[in-house]
């Protein structure tokens, strides 16, 4: 996979994780019932993607030497 395609899934994925981060800091509201969507864990799951796409968008860029 070439380095723009892993730069783009990646700030992709830091998109996902702004996202779940603002939705999984609301107020919960009891009147709507409880939350379905674990969204803190979501969003450390795209965070987590986000930092490996770079570390490898850099690795095959050659930024990274041994």
């Amino acid at each position: 996979m070439s380095p723009a395609i892993q730069l783009s899934l990646a700030l992709a994925c830091a998109a996902v994780a702004a996202l779940c981060g603002w939705r999984g800091a609301q107020l919960p509201d009891p009147l709507r019932g409880p939350r379905l969507v674990p969204w803190r864990f979501l969003m450390v799951l795209a965070g987590a993607g986000a930092v490996l796409l770079l570390v490898s968008a850099v690795r095959g860029a050659g930024g990274a030497e041994g």
